[in-house]
């Protein structure tokens, strides 16, 4: 069936989507990328609510933004991972978490059976509800053949890593977030990131404000763990540069490098990196100074994309009856079926629930191998 996928990231930098193809074949999901985009976020919605008013509001404009965007797309399933605006946390432990974006604007723009609220169920079974990254990459990176870390970069940076010994994945901390919080202040709202790392490229690391933002305890944390930006935000930075002055391009430069420090300590083996910290090359830069570091694009699977593809991933498992999480990675009790579907313009039939547990999955690309260190000989070929 093909599958819209929807999602705002915590950088809040645009409405991402991904239209793909999805089968099952035995124990197998084949993906087929048909089509993916960034469409921009609206700018009043970027302001945190702060009253049950703000909260209905902005559930409600969200709904309708990503209404807009699925609208324009043809498919026969949408997939929504929504925009998070809380992540609860205490001690170590995710005790709730919200994202918004009303699923009934969706379905009544499209006329399509909408899965949303993906989190909450890994949460009620005592996970993080994140990251949820773990159940595409522990599938598509099952076949490696040796130790693999997926990295994706968005406001928080999260891991998955895949071994023969299994899979673990948490988020490692900021990864954008800090960041994007310097230059909106420093602009006084008229820029919202460190395009391109121009910034940074100028500056010069600061070891004293380093040694301060790595003396944050989540760091020492243990796996599994999230966190999000009501940790590490404009106020967090606040508090920690707090004494200090430096030039603007001296901050860039250390928020930089505290997020390629704190993402290749938790690395192992080749790194597979996505997300929209991988538009930033100071931040590229930085990171493939110490780790092993492609792109998800190498290896068959648009690394503007991932997030996208991957909400359309969770929405198709559920169609079917299957678990979408990774219980060693979101830190649940097991394995469950996850989200909530909104029934579209006609009445919802479900297919019959599928009875084998999906253990891997295939990026196909027609025309040429999408697998992981392969080369193919042409025709219709992937690997898992």
């Amino acid at each position: 069936m093909r599958v819209i996928g929807l999602i705002s990231g915590t950088s809040m930098d645009a409405i991402d989507v991904a239209v793909a193809d999805l089968s099952l074949d035995g124990p197998t999901v084949r993906l087929t990328p048909v089509a993916h985009a960034e469409h921009p976020f609206p700018e009043e919605l970027r302001r945190p609510p702060t009253s049950a008013a703000d909260v209905c509001v902005l559930d409600t404009r969200l709904g309708q933004a990503f209404a807009e965007v699925a609208a324009r797309y043809r498919g026969e399933l949408v997939s929504s991972l929504g925009q998070t605006v809380h992540h609860w946390v205490e001690d170590g432990r995710c005790l709730g978490t919200l994202q918004l974006g009303q699923p009934a604007w969706i379905a009544e723009a499209t006329g399509l059976p909408v899965v949303s609220d993906l989190r909450v169920r890994d949460v009620a079974a005592g996970g993080h509800g994140a990251p949820l990254a773990s159940t595409l990459d522990a599938l598509w990176l099952a076949g490696f053949g040796g130790p693999a870390t997926a990295l994706n970069i968005g406001g928080i940076a999260n891991v998955t890593k895949v071994s023969p010994e299994g899979v673990i994945a948490y988020d490692t901390g900021p990864g954008n977030a800090l960041m994007d919080a310097a230059m909106t202040a420093l602009s006084g709202g008229l820029r919202h990131q460190d395009t391109d790392g121009e910034f940074a490229r100028r500056g010069r690391v600061r070891d004293d404000l380093l040694d301060r933002l790595l003396a944050d305890p989540y760091y020492a944390r243990p796996a599994p763990k999230s966190t999000g930006k009501e940790h590490f935000n404009r106020a967090y930075l606040d508090r920690v540069t707090d004494g200090l002055t430096m030039p603007a391009e001296d901050l860039l430069a250390t928020l930089t490098e505290l997020t390629a420090r704190t993402v290749a300590a938790e690395c192992e083996g080749a790194v597979i990196g996505s997300g929209g910290g991988m538009r930033n090359p100071a931040l590229v830069e930085a990171l493939g100074r110490r780790v092993d570091l492609r792109t998800s694009d190498e290896l068959g699977l648009p690394a503007a994309g991932k997030e996208a593809y991957l909400a359309a991933l969770l929405g198709f498992l559920t169609w079917h009856g299957l678990p979408a999480n990774v219980p060693s990675a979101t830190g649940a009790a097991g394995p469950r079926p996850l989200g909530s579907i909104t029934p579209g313009r006609h009445p919802l039939r479900l297919p019959e629930p599928a009875v084998t547990a999906v253990t891997g999955l295939t990026v196909v690309q027609p025309g040429r191998w999408s697998g992981l260190g392969s080369q193919g000989d042409g025709g219709d070929r992937a690997r898992t």
